[in-house]
């Protein structure tokens, strides 16, 4: 479940920079917003493998 919450936490920490990007055009802001996206991916799959784990060891 922790992993979980450091998803939320990612997510809602992008927010900011994704407003930026999309509503201010600040280029910047886009490359630390693919920088989180590329983050998050790794660690939904990072869940995604312990969530298989669990589930098969059960």
């Amino acid at each position: 479940m922790k992993k979980f919450e450091e998803v939320k936490s990612l997510v809602a920490a992008l927010e900011a920079d994704a407003d930026k990007f999309y509503n201010k055009g600040n280029s910047a802001a886009g490359t630390r917003v693919r920088k989180g996206m590329q983050d998050l991916k790794n660690l939904a799959q990072d869940i995604r493998l312990e969530v298989q784990n669990t589930k098969n060891s059960a």
